[in-house]
């Protein structure tokens, strides 16, 4: 039996998983981030305390499968895209590690639309600028933190950090780099002029050698080993975007599926053979799997609006019961029909107006917290709607759209996607998918798996479909309408909150 660790990092938890050749997890274990706010808009964590918690959970995942490290085949990362860790002339991080959910670079997006460096940038790398991507950061940091700035060494995604203090090796890995308009998708390289159209082109030379995401790039040094409990010379594959993992391990391998993840971010993505350039879908970058772009509409307008409440309103329920036991039995016992609440799910950001703010509309005193949280979950399903809709202006109906993330384990969630959406939703066994993604990259670069296809026909299992009611279509298209329309409604309003 071949033993593979995956390491996930994302917005909220860091996580380290022992995963079988058949894909069954053996151990996880798993820190809170402690992510900081100095001020609105700012999301940044640091980085030395990130790769402390990384070395922490890799240790106890071995202590608690008891695999002796020197059987772990391989090892390969799953993080969050967008974002940036920039590591100085020292090998030191010049700056703290800025997440995907931060905003503090929105008004680039503004200037570079007016200026049509948007259009320009879209022939290169088609897809649209957001504020949270490598590109925006680096130009505010440019601005504002010039120090930090001129320091840079390496720009690196969450994951390329984190192996590069496994390994010493630097190197930027395909998908989260393509993801971030750094990487030209006509030529599969960095792109000199691109960065000048952003105004940074002296950081054409702070890009690492590109990998892709099945790829070796070093192996674990004598010094990581010590900090982790690695076996030194263990090898290391480059790892990819969690939502290119938490796809591959719901088994998008081929063009057919759609696949949603509802987890910090709303994540809905399909792959094709050749990117999608009409302007119709907000972002093209490149597949793990080499010959496929990822097809994606995202937005950090999902489960993470949920998390937001339980801690804010929910702290008294959350401490005396299993809290998602009651937070479904609430929904549950709420009529979609009778509830007329409408939630906007924009707490970290927006995919309506990039001004946009999180809030409840119709309140009354009759209403309780099962309302507000069955809106909540409304609202967080009528966001990604708003994303499937756009991709299947290029391409029909799958047959069944995959859940992953924290919704896919409620069911009463899930058949909220179902009957909004009319189209049946499946979830699959794994409930740590970038865990599994991860270690499939690792399986891939090993020799563990032939390839891709090999790899999830052996790990991927759907656990249960879940049918769309065509009783509720009506109630959720209304709802939806109604979604929309207090959207539309405050379109004005949102620019006297900044």
């Amino acid at each position: 039996m071949s033993y593979l660790m995956g390491i996930d990092n994302g917005g909220t938890f860091v996580k380290a998983g022992i995963v079988d050749e058949n894909g069954n997890i053996l151990a996880v274990a798993k820190e809170p981030v402690h992510n900081l706010t100095p001020q609105p808009g700012f999301t940044e964590r640091e980085m030395e305390e990130l790769w402390n918690q990384n070395a922490k959970v890799i240790r106890r995942a071995l202590a608690t499968s008891q695999i002796p490290p020197e059987e772990i085949k391989g090892l390969s990362f799953s993080g969050h895209g967008k974002g940036l860790y920039l590591i100085d002339r020292e090998g030191r991080p010049a700056y703290r590690g800025i997440l995907s959910t931060d905003t503090r670079a929105w008004e680039y997006i503004k200037r570079w639309e007016q200026d049509g460096t948007k259009e320009k940038v879209y022939q290169k790398t088609f897809q649209d600028i957001l504020a949270c991507q490598p590109v925006s950061l680096l130009a505010w940091l440019k601005e504002h933190e010039p120090q930090a700035y001129e320091s840079v060494q390496y720009v690196f995604s969450v994951n390329d950090y984190i192996r590069f203090r496994l390994t010493g090796q630097a190197n930027g890995e395909y998908t989260a780099l393509s993801g971030g308009n750094l990487v030209n998708l006509n030529t599969f390289q960095y792109d000199r002029e691109l960065m000048e159209l952003f105004g940074l082109g002296e950081i054409y030379s702070k890009l690492p050698p590109l990998v892709y995401s099945g790829e070796l790039c070093g192996t674990v040094t004598e010094e990581a080993a010590g900090q982790t409990g690695l076996s030194a010379g263990t090898k290391v594959a480059a790892g990819m975007f969690d939502v290119d993992a938490c796809g591959l391990a719901a088994g998008l391998d081929h063009e057919e599926p759609l696949c949603m993840i509802a987890g910090t971010w709303s994540i809905n993505e399909y792959i094709v053979k050749a990117p999608i350039t009409n302007g119709t879908v907000a972002l093209n970058s490149m597949y793990c799997i080499p010959g496929y772009f990822l097809i994606e509409e995202s937005s950090p307008t999902s489960a993470g609006n949920m998390e937001w409440f339980i801690n804010q309103f929910l702290s008294h329920e959350k401490e005396s019961s299993n809290i998602y036991e009651l937070t479904n039995r609430w929904v549950e016992e709420t009529d979609p029909k009778e509830n007329k609440i409408i939630f906007l799910p924009f707490l970290n950001g927006s995919n309506e107006d990039p001004l946009a703010r999180g809030t409840w509309i119709g309140l009354t005193d009759f209403n309780t917290k099962a309302h507000m949280i069955r809106a909540v979950y409304e609202g967080i399903v009528f966001s990604h709607i708003t994303h499937v809709k756009r991709l299947l202006q290029n391409r029909k109906a799958p047959n069944a759209i995959r859940l992953a993330g924290g919704a896919a384990n409620s069911s009463v969630w899930v058949q909220i996607f179902a009957d909004a959406l009319q189209i049946p939703i499946e979830t699959v066994i794994c409930k740590e998918q970038g865990i599994l993604g991860a270690a499939i990259a690792a399986g891939v670069g090993t020799g563990v798996f032939q390839d891709y296809q090999e790899a999830t026909a052996k790990t991927v299992q759907v656990r249960q479909t879940v049918w769309p009611r065509q009783e509720y279509a009506k109630i959720y298209q209304e709802k939806y309408e109604r979604y929309q329309k207090v959207i539309r409604s405050l379109s004005g309003v949102w620019k006297e909150f900044q």
